[in-house]
């Protein structure tokens, strides 16, 4: 069993994309935007609305005619799915019998949909997963439910389809915006590890990366991928909100790899990756900007290692492709 945490896909239907509903035929109980919300879904006991029992997801009101209920979604970049991710987390007894999802490209919206997952019965209370093939760019997806109820969240997670152009203008190679992602991490406790290369500045300690309080020996560690190859002018750390609870020090290692690597492969080549960035100290609430020595050295790899363990709420990494 893995001792990290594998991750190496985007949601492409986070709001972090701006991705947002487009359509749906019915949210009753529950908007269909809570769906889409990165963060985990919660149960508040006994607190109900004008409509009924408050539901952390998107939930339809019970069908008396025929049909079935749908949600349309326009992702907010282009890209491709490899994993669909439908979670009916404290849906019990109000669930949808089958779920399935259908994908298209459109500049006019008008849809052409094609079907990439098939009927799939749901569990109550439950996360599924389904492996698809999606071999050329969406930018809109339909989730339809049969015959009706709630879904507390859906997640396509897959790669950005972004055409990103050689230029002498520098761009954070580390932003989920510009298709980078989270490859691993070796813990994200308290706060996901694809907060940290979020847009934007962070807004309180849970919108960044933070790791369990280390009791042993070792460091904790963040693996990105930048979608293209480029050369690294400087990095950008920032500790926003972490007061109590920053790393001590940081350092960063680098890589370019040519050949597609199974992520345990390229978890255990990072600790031989060149060093990037020596041991260096940190403050609490606080962006520290270091350039960087190897400007001609191109990278599509970074590894941030944290000492001995705590919070990081960004991480930008300029440069150029």
């Amino acid at each position: 069993m893995n001792k990290f945490k594998v991750k190496n896909y985007i949601n492409l239907v986070s709001p972090i994309l701006d991705s947002k509903i487009y359509s749906y035929t019915d949210q009753f109980f529950g908007a269909a935007s809570r769906m889409l919300s990165d963060n985990p879904p919660i149960f508040k006991e006994n607190v109900y609305d004008k409509h009924g029992k408050w539901m952390d997801g998107w939930e339809t009101r019970r069908k008396r005619t025929k049909g079935n209920d749908y949600c349309i979604i326009k992702l907010g970049k282009p890209g491709k799915v490899s994993i669909v991710e439908i979670d009916t987390s404290f849906f019990n007894g109000n669930q949808p019998e089958y779920a399935s999802l259908d994908v298209c490209f459109s500049s006019n919206n008008i849809f052409i949909w094609k079907n990439i997952l098939k009927k799939k019965k749901l569990k109550p209370n439950a996360i599924h997963q389904f492996k698809v093939q999606n071999d050329t760019p969406i930018n809109f997806i339909r989730l339809n439910i049969f015959p009706d109820g709630g879904v507390a969240r859906l997640k396509l997670l897959g790669d950005l389809s972004l055409n990103l152009k050689k230029s002498n203008k520098a761009i954070d190679l580390a932003s989920i915006l510009n298709g980078a992602k989270i490859v691993a991490c070796s813990d994200e406790h308290f706060g996901k590890a694809e907060n940290i290369i979020a847009p934007g500045k962070s807004i309180n300690m849970g919108n960044g990366w933070e790791t369990k309080r280390r009791r042993g020996k070792g460091y904790d560690w963040i693996i990105i991928k930048f979608a293209e190859t480029g050369s690294i002018d400087k990095f950008n750390i920032q500790t926003h909100y972490f007061k109590g609870n920053y790393p001590a020090s940081f350092s960063i290692q680098g890589s370019l790899i040519k050949n597609d690597k199974k992520t345990k492969d390229i978890v255990n080549m990072s600790k031989k990756w060149n060093t990037i960035i020596t041991k260096t100290n940190l403050k609490p609430h606080h962006q520290l900007i270091v350039e960087n020595k190897f400007k001609r050295q191109k990278f599509n790899f970074v590894k941030l290692n944290i000492y001995p363990d705590g919070g990081i709420s960004r991480l930008r990494v300029f440069g150029r492709l």
